[in-house]
């Protein structure tokens, strides 16, 4: 099963030059973890995560509305292609530990893939169960 099979096209987007505010309401108005980091032609600059708002804006006392997304989103984030296996995407989000990758063509996103998106397809639960189990590896309970 191909990336393309899987991954959700209708992406939500935003310019690295947003407020970390609008990158909070995005995120919340379309209930996603996560956004690429686009510039105008839609190539790939990052991605910003509800973390990356809540660790590096709020809780470095930073005000949203005056931050911009460049400023706190992750850089040179890893990335798959819409041919590839499902399976590697599965082994790229346990390496990286990440739950999610923007599917990128041509420099250009074309879709998100989640571990959701895994795991919601029967033929991929071995593979999303052990992505799960090697991105929460480092994960401390208290």
């Amino acid at each position: 099963m191909e990336v393309r099979d899987l991954m959700n096209p209708s992406v939500v987007s935003i310019e690295p030059t947003s407020s970390a505010a609008l990158a909070a309401r995005l995120i919340s108005r379309h209930n996603v973890g996560a956004l690429p980091v686009c510039s105008q032609d839609r190539r790939l600059r990052g991605v910003v995560t509800d973390r990356d708002i809540v660790l590096r804006c709020v809780a470095a006392e930073e005000d949203p509305a005056q931050t911009m997304v460049r400023d706190i989103m992750t850089r040179n984030c890893a990335t798959v292609s819409p041919g590839d296996d499902c399976r590697e995407a599965s082994r790229v989000m346990a390496v990286q530990q990440v739950r999610r990758l923007p599917v990128v063509e041509g420099g250009k996103v074309v879709g998100m893939i989640s571990l959701g998106d895994l795991a919601r397809s029967h033929r991929m639960d071995m593979e999303a169960a052990q992505a799960l189990s090697e991105i929460s590896e480092n994960v401390v309970i208290r």
